[in-house]
């Protein structure tokens, strides 16, 4: 039962993560063809190669791992834990797998041609508010963690928490690197934003914003003597 069980689960994070990675390279295209420019696919600056090759990282290692174990000649790091592979733990992750790419695609239709997958400081941004973005800053992120978690359910092995440690890393980074962009160039309007809005989870409480710093537009707008007083 458990070879059974250890074949369909690596046939389900195969296919997990082709759906996955194919509905963003679809989503990207379509958006460019909307837009009739670059979705912001190519990095900017060593940091952002960097997190880039944290992606492509996270990418490879989740269409590799299940062809990495067979024939029982795995690779360091890659042996499954049988003794953690269930019936249950699979039920469980494909329950996640699937709420986590509903949650996505809840978030592409709310962004709509605003979708990016990088940041482009040149380009005007218009703040997203609908669906998820209501009460949550990064839905999309937080609904890929529900998505890669279950990799660690269903091949339960040392390659399977890297994959989901250095996923969390990079949406920490990218999370953190897009607030103090917005920040920048929405000013007041971003703040109070944040200040109703949870990053991750839903806000309980809401707290008080404090008077935030204005935005390169506003700065833009004030003539000499204002500007001195901001």
């Amino acid at each position: 039962m458990t070879t059974e069980t250890l074949s369909l689960n690596r046939a389900i994070v195969f296919g997990s993560a082709v759906v996955y990675w194919g509905g963003v390279w679809i989503q990207a295209r379509r958006v460019r063809r909307r837009i009739g420019r670059s979705t912001n696919t190519r990095p900017r600056g060593i940091k952002e190669r960097l997190l880039w090759a944290g992606w492509f990282f996270v990418v490879a290692a989740w269409l590799a791992l299940p062809f990495l174990s067979v024939g029982g000649k795995a690779l360091p790091g890659t042996a499954i834990i049988m003794s953690l592979v269930h019936p249950s733990c699979r039920a469980l992750g494909i329950i996640m797998m699937v709420v986590g790419y509903a949650g996505t695609l809840w978030c592409y239709a709310a962004m709509g041609n605003a979708w990016r997958m990088g940041i482009n400081r040149a380009e005007k941004t218009e703040l997203v508010t609908a669906g998820p973005y209501r009460v949550v800053r990064h839905p999309i992120y937080f609904f890929q963690v529900i998505l890669v978690a279950p990799i660690t359910l269903l091949l339960p092995s040392l390659l399977a928490l890297i994959i989901l440690v250095v996923h969390l890393v990079c949406i920490a980074t990218k999370a953190a690197d897009e607030e103090a962009y917005l920040r920048t160039f929405l000013g007041r309007t971003y703040e109070t934003y944040c200040a109703r809005t949870g990053r991750w989870f839903p806000r309980l409480r809401r707290r008080e914003s404090p008077p935030a710093p204005l935005s390169a537009a506003e700065r833009e707008s004030l003539n000499p003597g204002e500007q001195l007083f901001k």
